[in-house]
């Protein structure tokens, strides 16, 4: 087992900015010398000086044999995967690089509808064509949920020449499927279950959170580690679990998709946060699921608020049949149970075994993703969001129609606990007092009628049209629309579009949402394809 204590890129920098030497390389600010006045005031000077490029001693991200390597190794060592890479350039590329590395032109990827953008770029640069899964959905809280494994099943069926199928664990909302039924279902097939885990990078570091995808069978998932645990914005891992991945094949799609020039302080800061939770992981997490539950706890008793939560199902231990985490068929499960407990050897102080994991709940809630009704009090989740935000010092991650979603994570405190509960009253009696009363409409905004009937890189690419948006239902959408947050695609180039998907983006703009990727930002125009 390597020394988890260890900080390879971290002590490179640190011993470069204290060697004396004239710099004729970029960047050209050389060490912040001549960085900006405002940027100093706002920052210091300390932490340019760490901003190099690709000398001698920092390695080579795209053909790591010293630093990188070894931080990469024992990234992937602290989070159970045969091989990991480091992302500067956000989840995004990691995402993208993983349909390149599977799917070719007009190859079958299948997925759930509510997948991220980041996907459909996938789509459109490898020309693969999606199958889509409707996810199951909860109506009362206007959440989509997971697609099952019967779904999947049934449609790898019909559809035996698929690539690979991807799927989103957790969702926005922290919510888990039976990854370990759906990588049994892949798997069948022999090809790779991709997993999209931007907001699971902390599950391997504590038994009461859900299983990590690579435990329950993911071939290859990717993890936005700044999104909860202490690597900085756009920082992000790709780990590799199976043989089922061409490694190659990847490596060549992450090099045309990250910068040929990675930031250093990106590349520490996963180095950094790789290590924080190689020592004291479950520790942190132990903190942070006791600050979720009291969250829990006080808001439930708030009246005329509402915490979703999802009671799983536990499955028995004789139940589970676990999918090879390696590509090889005869994989026992004991041999699984070795690698989870050898993970678990990482935390000296630790209870993490795999009883735990064996007994979890597979279809589960993440409880540090705090998801909070709010319609109940006159208000939509975007002018909640809008009064804690401005008025009560409160800032959520993800405002949606009737609800508010928090992260709470590592970086929270007991007063910023008592200040959302603080808010949440104050917001409460605003709406009752300030606001006038709105008749309460139950809002349901599935689309379950989509249909693609050309790849989104055709219609990218296609010649296109700029109606007037009341005249293009039925005509195929050129644009990529999505809410953002959370980026989860409206319309997506190549799809039909619906009467539905007009309602929705009209409501979002109406309660006052972010819309992206519309031509036209008033959105009283759409471009759409012509065949």
């Amino acid at each position: 087992m390597s020394d988890q204590n260890k900080t390879p890129i971290v002590d490179t920098l640190k011993n470069l900015t204290q060697k004396s030497h004239a710099p004729f390389y970029a960047p050209g600010h050389k060490q912040g010398k001549a960085i900006p006045r405002s940027l100093t005031k706002l920052l210091g000077k300390k932490v340019f000086s760490a901003d190099l490029p690709e000398l001698p001693e920092l390695d080579n991200l795209f053909a790591p044999e010293g630093i990188i390597q070894e931080a990469q190794e024992l990234a992937a060592e602290t989070f159970g995967a045969l091989h990991t890479r480091f992302l500067v350039n956000g989840s995004t590329t990691g995402i993208i690089a993983s349909i390149l590395a599977t799917c070719g032109n007009g190859q079958k990827i299948i997925l759930p509808r509510n997948i991220h953008q980041s996907v459909i770029s996938g789509l459109i640069l490898s020309g693969a064509m999606p199958i889509f899964i409707h996810p199951e959905y909860n109506p009362d809280w206007d959440i989509p949920l997971n697609i099952t494994p019967q779904s999947i099943g049934q449609t790898l069926a019909k559809h035996p020449d698929a690539k690979a199928v991807m799927i989103v664990y957790p969702t926005y909302h922290g919510i888990c499927g039976d990854i370990v039924a759906i990588a049994q279902e892949v798997h069948k097939y022999n090809i790779p279950l991709l997993v999209d885990e931007a907001h699971g990078p902390h599950f391997a570091f504590h038994p009461e959170l859900p299983i990590p995808a690579l435990f329950g069978g993911a071939d290859l998932t990717v993890q936005s580690t700044h999104k909860t645990l202490g690597a900085m914005t756009q920082a992000s891992m790709l780990h590799i679990g199976s043989n089922r991945i061409d490694l190659y094949r990847l490596e060549q799609a992450l090099q045309i998709l990250q910068s040929s020039s990675p930031s250093y302080l990106l590349l520490a800061s996963l180095d950094a946060a790789r290590q924080q939770m190689a020592l004291f992981g479950e520790e942190l997490m132990s903190q942070t699921l006791e600050l979720a539950k009291n969250a829990r706890n006080r808001i439930s008793q708030l009246s005329n608020y509402s915490i979703f939560d999802l009671k799983g199902r536990k499955k028995k231990k004789e139940e589970i049949n676990l999918t090879c985490l390696s590509g090889d068929s005869n994989l026992l499960e004991n041999e699984v149970k070795e690698k989870i407990e050898k993970s678990g050897e990482i935390f000296p102080n630790s209870n993490f075994s795999s009883d735990n994991y064996f007994h979890k709940e597979f279809i589960a809630l993440d409880q540090t993703r705090l998801t909070i009704k709010v319609s109940d009090i006159g208000l939509s989740g975007y002018e909640a969001d809008e009064i804690l935000h401005q008025e009560l010092g409160v800032t959520c991650e993800l405002p949606s129609f009737q609800n508010l979603t928090f992260i709470i994570s590592l970086g929270n405190t007991k007063t910023d606990i008592n200040q959302l509960v603080t808010g949440l009253i104050s917001l409460r009696n605003k709406s009752q007092i300030n606001l006038p009363n709105k008749q309460k409409t139950k809002l349901n905004f599935e689309v379950t009628d989509f249909s693609i009937p050309v790849s989104p890189r055709d219609a990218f690419f296609a010649q296109k049209d700029c109606l007037p948006i009341e005249k293009s239902v039925g005509n195929i959408s050129a644009e990529l629309i999505a809410p953002y947050p959370p980026g989860i695609p409206v319309l997506i180039p190549g799809e039909i579009i619906r009467e539905k998907h007009l309602q929705i983006l009209e409501k979002v703009q109406t309660l006052g949402g972010i819309i992206t990727g519309c031509s036209d930002p008033n959105l009283t125009t759409i471009k759409v394809s012509k065949f």
